[in-house]
């Protein structure tokens, strides 16, 4: 353990000894550069030719275990000049195995990002599953509205959106399409597809658990989207819509559309004959609009009403009865409503009001809804609400408040045109939840007012009057259904009367 090491790994050779390591074991750089014993395992493992191997073994052979343990058998090796020029090329023969090594074929398949996609996978398989149970949404420009129901089919929902949309009133100017994640499907047979069917065709889709897997969002919503794809009463080339009869006469149409200042729309014809002009009473050309009200803001809470309505009752005092005002306003900043009550002189069917709000500066707060009482009259606007409320905005009147239950009314105004309002549309409901089993336990029973409904309908159909002398494929479809059984005559009425 004492003895130093030589530089020299063979035992038995003085550093004195001329021995060219270069020669031995190829190539013309210092011994430095190249670990001879690298190279050896290199070319160990070189599927070289067979000349070339038989050149390279012979280093090899001497390098043995064996011939490191007998020390003799090292000086056979020096007596060998490497006069060829075959060795000399060996240093560049170890990059073979780097091109073995950069073979595809060979290349192992990287655990980790093996790992990765196994996660990704199924992590978005996860998402999927908990996407079964999110119910899709009815998406059309900005009104977005979950579907209760998605066991109806397209066209169902269609019926039962056309109240709010007027323009999906026909079914043939409407088509479907359904957006989840990264799948868009368009909807063929919208009568005879339900929403649900196609909501699961598309999560069994490889194409959405792929998009799934790539997506930041794990859970993203199933959009079902209609479509206005046809106007069949749209304005055609003849026609045509101005604003002003001189405008309308020098236009090239044959046929002009132009509103009158009575809030009618009329209709000019120009003919070799003549020019004429009729109002026109169903405006086919135009798209039916509804009058109604969309809110902004939350449902007014019923406490909210409930404190109003308390308030107006403090002024029925017996015989004295008067009206009273409240605002309700909308606070931008706190994003809830307050109640204002403005500097009033009251009596029993009038109202002044002083109604400068200087406390309430309009940038933070928003006049949503003048609120009155009529006592113990009923909740109908008079002739002087109709002259004071004009501004656009919600009104509601409150009346019959010496009963329990008081009478509400709400309307809105339009620029000083009135349309009457469910109050459900922005009032809380007064209604709670109650037990499941109070309803278990009533059963609808068959009424006095059913029962008389089904005896003059028979007398109806028992008249001649009503049938006449001729035959009527009507009466042959009612009459089997409404007698004692099929194929006898009805009953006479005396005979039903008596039941």
């Amino acid at each position: 353990m004492s003895e130093p090491n030589n530089a020299f790994p063979f035992s038995g050779m003085e550093d004195s000894e001329d021995l060219d390591v270069a020669a031995i074991f190829g190539g013309g750089g210092p011994a430095s550069d190249i670990n001879p014993f690298d190279a050896l395992a290199a070319q160990a493992e070189e599927p070289a030719a067979p000349q070339e191997q038989s050149q390279v073994e012979s280093p090899a052979a001497a390098e043995s275990p064996a011939a490191t343990s007998e020390p003799a058998a090292a000086p056979a090796v020096t007596p060998e000049p490497p006069a060829s020029p075959t060795p000399q090329p060996k240093p560049e023969e170890p990059s073979a195995p780097q091109t073995k090594t950069q073979s595809p074929t060979a290349e192992p398949v990287n655990p980790i990002s093996a790992a990765i996609d196994k996660q990704e996978t199924q992590a978005a398989q996860t998402a999927a599953k908990s996407l079964f149970e999110k119910p899709p949404i009815f998406s059309y420009g900005s009104a977005k509205d979950e579907i209760t129901d998605s066991a109806m089919t397209f066209e169902e929902l269609r019926i039962a959106k056309a109240d709010d949309f007027p323009e999906l009133g026909e079914g043939k100017r409407v088509s479907w399409s359904v957006e989840y994640g990264k799948v868009t499907k368009a909807i063929t047979d919208p009568k005879g597809t339900t929403i649900q069917s196609v909501k699961e065709e598309i999560e069994r889709s490889k194409a959405f658990l792929d998009g799934l897997k790539k997506s930041k969002d794990k859970s993203p919503n199933c959009l079902v989207k209609p479509r206005v794809t046809a106007q069949s009463k749209g304005i055609a080339s003849y026609k045509g819509v101005f604003t002003s009869l001189e405008e309308a006469k020098a236009s090239d149409k044959t046929i002009c559309l132009l509103p009158s200042g009575d809030g009618k729309v009329y209709e000019l014809r120009k003919t070799e004959l003549g020019k004429f002009i009729a109002p026109k009473n169903n405006v086919v050309d135009f798209q039916t609009i509804r009058a109604g009200f969309t809110p902004a803001l939350p449902l007014i809470p019923a406490s909210l009403l409930g404190q109003i309505i308390s308030f107006f009752r403090c002024y029925m005092r017996g015989l004295e009865e008067f009206e009273t005002l409240a605002h309700i306003l909308w606070d931008k900043e706190q994003e809830q409503f307050v109640v204002h009550v403005p500097p009033q002189e009251a009596s029993k069917a009038h109202i002044s009001a002083d109604l400068s709000r200087d406390e309430f500066p309009e940038e933070r707060y928003l006049h949503y809804m003048d609120i009155h009482s009529h006592n113990s009259m009923a909740a109908k606007f008079s002739p002087v609400d109709d002259r004071d409320e004009k501004a656009t905005r919600l009104y509601t009147v409150v009346g019959r408040l010496d009963q329990f239950l008081p009478e509400i009314t709400v309307r809105m105004s339009c620029g000083g045109t009135y349309c009457e309002l469910d109050p459900a549309l922005v009032f809380e409901s007064l209604g709670e939840t109650f037990p499941r089993e109070w309803r278990d336990n009533v059963k609808i029973g068959e009424t006095q007012f059913r029962k008389e409904a089904k005896i003059r309908l028979r007398e109806v159909l028992e008249s001649e009057k009503f049938w006449g002398e001729r035959p009527s494929p009507l009466r042959e479809t009612m009459w089997p259904l409404c007698s004692s059984g099929p194929g006898t005559p009805l009953r006479p009425v005396s005979t039903l009367r008596g039941r």
